[in-house]
């Protein structure tokens, strides 16, 4: 049998304040609470789900996608592939990023070497230094 607890109960238990879990109900990645003279009261069970998501935001999942993880499947999905295909776009999208990191680094890195004194000549000595390191 589950037991019953309240928000602070729950916020405690996921270090979490409970004006999220407010927000988590309100953007339906929670069940809502039943009520009892007026307070939230939760199935224990719901710790569980919350520990997903916040592994899903570890993962760098953006509340909408944790939403479609969560709910946005057919019920017969099992959540195995639920998350694994929610994974693979997720790694592409990393690894996305990471490459636009690097390009960030290689114009940081090579305008350190800049002493010029004009922009025009700085961002052709930026300009050529990175297409002398592409050629490498």
């Amino acid at each position: 049998m589950l037991s019953i607890l309240s928000i602070g109960d729950v916020a405690e238990k996921v270090d979490l304040n409970p004006s999220t879990l407010r927000f988590y109900e309100k953007m339906s990645l929670i069940p809502k609470p039943l009520r009892i003279g007026g307070q939230r009261r939760y199935e224990s069970n719901v710790i569980g789900r919350i520990e997903l998501i916040k592994i899903a935001q570890r993962a760098g999942f953006r509340i909408s996608e944790i939403q479609f993880l969560l709910n946005g499947f057919d019920s017969d999905v099992p959540p195995s592939d639920r998350w694994k295909a929610m994974a693979v776009n997720k790694r592409m999208e990393l690894e996305e990023k990471i490459l636009q990191i690097r390009t960030m680094q290689n114009v940081l890195e090579n305008s350190l070497n800049c002493n010029c004194l004009s922009w025009d000549e700085c961002f052709k000595n930026i300009q050529l230094s990175m297409e002398v390191k592409n050629d490498i």
